[in-house]
């Protein structure tokens, strides 16, 4: 059996995944933060760096959800080759017995009968060798553990990975309130950019919810890094290196500037998710950088002569409520001809009747997923007179 299994901890060899069309995003953002040998790959890149890069990936990327350093990649043919595989790593000499584990397995076409007894072959493997070299085992946490260990199965190969993330990166230290089916904070951070959106640009979410583009918007003009205020599972490694880490985060931290007036303005038909925005605002301390205000969007004005409009409108999921939608995007349609001439809207839908419904003809389609939900990102660019679809 050839192991490939990360020993030493010049280079590691990582995977970073994010939400799916947001990969090559992603490739050159990690580019910028040091990582080389970038690799885009469906649902993610690969990459290699050193401790900097792994620390540096997790403090400032935007777009990833995770951070993964894969510590081994190996063929295998029976569920004891994976075993074998995992058995053979040194986990002593990455974390102690004393952290709790968890583990999780995802695979492709693969030949075993089961994921689920792969994952408690693997999680007996990581005990039984710090048992072996250690004098204990882990206990297992599903919750909340200090490690996660995951794999991956091809139907050939089985990919095992240490995340150095811990909690998944889009949950940013700062939501203290979310509404039903908020929108992941690295996906909008992605419709962002993808909307071309920079600091100083007017930015106008008018449906939105628990604030999540504005929170993004706020913390990108006011050079807040993502990860400054959170906690990291590689900060629990035995192979931390806690000097660097200080040395990077102070650094991010040294770009930051207070919180002052943004031309950032949310609104919402909904009092309580604009409460919910303003109690996330106030908690990260950025309430000064956003206006909001309880308005219905078929009601509003542009806030500027010219920005961005980004938006995730509700979709129907109840009975009825299809019915609802399809007399709400007209209406929705029209506001933005009228109302918005020279802003750039893109809107964030599940719902694929909206192109049709909203009589507006979009410039650009760009598949997006917000979790396992299929999206599009629709882009209408609102010209006097123009964006009106001609009747066929």
């Amino acid at each position: 059996m050839t192991i490939t299994a990360a020993k030493a901890v010049a280079t590691l060899r990582c995977f970073a995944p994010c939400p799916r069309g947001l990969e090559a995003l992603l490739a050159g953002e990690l580019a910028a933060l040091g990582a080389s040998s970038t690799e885009v790959l469906q649902g993610g890149v690969r990459f290699d760096g050193d401790l900097a890069a792994c620390y540096r990936a997790n403090l400032e990327s935007r777009l990833a959800s995770r951070v993964l350093w894969q510590v081994a990649h190996a063929p295998y043919r029976k569920e004891d080759d994976v075993y074998q595989l995992a058995l053979a790593l040194p986990w002593e000499s990455w974390f102690p017995p004393e952290r709790t584990i968890r583990v999780d397995v995802t695979g492709k076409n693969c030949p075993l009968k089961s994921l689920d007894f792969i994952t408690l072959r693997i999680k007996d493997a990581v005990c039984d060798r710090l048992r072996d070299r250690a004098g204990s085992r882990p206990n297992v946490d599903t919750a909340a553990p200090d490690m996660r260990i995951h794999a991956y199965l091809d139907p050939t190969h089985c990919t095992i990975y240490l995340d150095t993330s811990g909690e998944p990166l889009y949950k940013r230290g700062l939501r203290q309130e979310s509404n039903e089916a908020p929108i992941r904070e690295n996906l909008a951070a992605g419709i962002l950019k993808l909307a071309g959106w920079v600091p100083g640009v007017p930015l106008l979410d008018p449906m939105c919810g628990s604030g999540t583009f504005l929170l993004e918007a706020a913390q990108i003009s006011l050079g807040i890094a993502p990860g400054s205020r959170r906690g990291f599972a590689f900060e629990k490694m035995k192979i931390f290196d806690a000097q660097l880490w200080q040395k990077l985060r102070d650094a991010a931290r040294a770009k930051e500037i207070p919180a002052g007036p943004l031309p950032l303005f949310g609104s919402d038909l909904f009092g309580d998710a604009l409460k919910a925005a303003r109690i996330n605002f106030e908690a990260a301390m950025l309430a000064p950088a956003v206006t909001l205000k309880q308005a219905n969007v078929l009601e509003i004005s542009a806030p500027a002569p010219e920005g961005i409009l980004v938006t995730n409108p509700p979709y129907g999921v109840r009975l009825g409520e299809d019915e609802e939608l399809a007399a709400f995007y007209p209406k929705l349609g029209d506001v933005l001809k009228r109302k918005f001439s020279g802003w750039n809207c893109y809107i964030l839908s599940a719902d694929m009747r909206l192109p049709k419904l909203i009589r507006l003809t979009a410039s650009k389609r760009t598949p997006l997923f917000n979790g396992a939900l299929e999206c599009r990102l629709f882009e209408y660019r609102m010209v006097a007179g123009g964006n009106r679809k001609v009747k066929e």
